[in-house]
């Protein structure tokens, strides 16, 4: 391929894991399982908390919304990679390629920014419980969810605005599965100085004050906790907030993973994997730990499979 550079770049190419049809067969049918399995997992947390008037608190009105975003997390990247495998072409078109960094950021923000609401609502809970309802009234919650889903359109839009100022060489291929913003970068051929000032400017800022603020809660909290005498009431304490303490574990330690296996090494192979934690993984798991964590979750949801199985087998009834 001649060198070189354009304007703008029509397409790039995801190569993805491996060229092997029969590899390709394989990853073709664990990343859909784990995508169907992550959809279904997240949409059912989400119809059980709507469903049951006892879920209508500020805990799960915030993981209704983390469900969300984990359904629009995964779908940003997983369903185009199925394509790809299936029709055996890994192209991805400019515009494509900037929408899927766009999304990408807004929804990994979002769940940032979720957590870091869930680990305030968890602190309210245990350090100041008799106003816990008044402090966590609707209004209050409505404004946290719909300032995080703001925040995180803001901090994409001002990661991949200066994307479009970019010219890329002739070698438009990426070694990923999708379109990852340090990937385009370094394909290049245009000076991406201020690209990389905003996007430590936008990590420092989407990042780590939330990650902070997840740390300072988690500090109150423990603080709270061990002030209380009784074994029996720590332990009750303390069962609150570990399956979001287990979810936010997970989320930084991949994403952690993510980065380090980049600065670490050169292997695309690595970062690959680390990837694959990050944005697939991680998602899959969430209704797993909520769920299998927390009682009136694994209540709510075992009464709404009860209702689904009898209206299914009320309509087949109808129907016979």
């Amino acid at each position: 391929m001649e060198s070189g550079n354009q304007t703008c770049a029509p397409e790039f190419l995801l190569l993805g894991f491996s060229a092997k049809s029969e590899i390709q067969f394989l990853l073709f049918g664990l990343f859909l399982s784990m995508y169907l399995v992550t959809f279904t997992g997240n949409l059912l947390i989400i119809l059980a908390i709507i469903s049951d008037p006892h879920l209508h608190t500020p805990m799960y009105f915030f993981l209704s919304n983390l469900s969300l975003a984990d359904i629009c997390f995964t779908t940003t990247t997983i369903p185009k990679m199925l394509v790809n495998i299936q029709t055996q072409n890994k192209v991805i078109t400019y515009a494509g390629c900037l929408s899927q960094i766009f999304f990408f950021i807004v929804f990994g923000c979002l769940d940032n920014l979720l957590l870091t609401v869930m680990a305030y609502d968890r602190y309210v809970a245990i350090c100041h419980p008799l106003h816990y309802m008044v402090i966590m009234n609707p209004r209050l919650c409505g404004l946290l969810a719909l300032g995080s889903w703001c925040i995180s359109v803001m901090g994409s839009l001002l990661e991949t605005l200066p994307v479009l100022r970019l010219s890329f060489c002739t070698n438009l291929e990426i070694p990923h599965f999708f379109c990852d913003l340090p990937e385009i970068l370094k394909l290049a051929c245009s000076d991406i100085l201020i690209n990389n000032i905003v996007v430590y400017f936008a990590t420092g800022l989407l990042a780590l004050i939330p990650f902070k603020g997840i740390l300072l809660s988690y500090y109150q909290i423990v603080s709270s906790i061990l002030r209380i005498s009784s074994a029996g009431g720590k332990y009750k304490a303390f069962s609150t907030c570990g399956s979001h303490l287990l979810v936010v574990s997970l989320f930084y330690g991949t994403g952690l993973g993510v980065y380090l296996s980049s600065a670490a090494t050169s292997s695309s192979r690595t970062s690959l994997v680390a990837s694959v934690m990050y944005t697939v993984v991680t998602p899959m798991l969430n209704p797993f730990i909520y769920s299998l964590r927390n009682r009136d979750m694994k209540e709510s949801l075992q009464g709404l499979l009860v209702r689904v199985g009898t209206l299914g087998g009320g309509a087949v009834t109808g129907l016979s």
